[in-house]
C-alpha cells in the first residue's frame, strides 16, 4: 500500500506500525522516536490526520495523562478505547 501524506505524517505513521498490539505509547514518546522530541502536538496532527486507521494503529497512542486523545478512525474515541481493550492494552 502506497501511503499519501507530508513528510512528518509519514514519518509519524511509519513509527506508529512498530508499536505492538496492546502496547500504548504517547503522544511525546512517539515524538522522541522519530527523533522530534518537541513535536508531541504534531505528532498528534499527523495521528488525527491517519486515514488508515486501524490499519495503521494510531488508536495505540495516548495523551501523557493518560487520557485518549483522540482518534481518527470511525467510531471516534469510543471506537479507539474498545480497540485498545481488546488488545488488553493497559489503559
Amino acid at each position: 500500500m502506497k501511503l499519501k501524506g507530508t513528510k512528518f505524517q509519514l514519518k509519524v505513521w511509519k513509527y506508529l506500525k512498530t508499536i505492538q498490539k496492546g502496547e500504548v505509547k504517547t503522544y511525546k514518546q512517539v515524538a522522541i522516536g522519530i527523533k522530534s522530541p518537541k513535536s508531541a502536538r504534531a505528532v498528534a496532527n499527523a495521528c488525527a490526520k491517519n486515514p488508515y486507521a486501524p490499519k495503521i494503529p494510531c488508536h495505540r497512542v495516548i495523551r501523557s495523562d493518560g487520557g485518549l486523545g483522540g482518534y481518527s478512525g470511525i467510531g471516534g474515541t469510543k471506537k479507539k478505547l474498545k480497540l485498545l481493550r481488546s488488545e488488553k492494552a493497559p489503559i
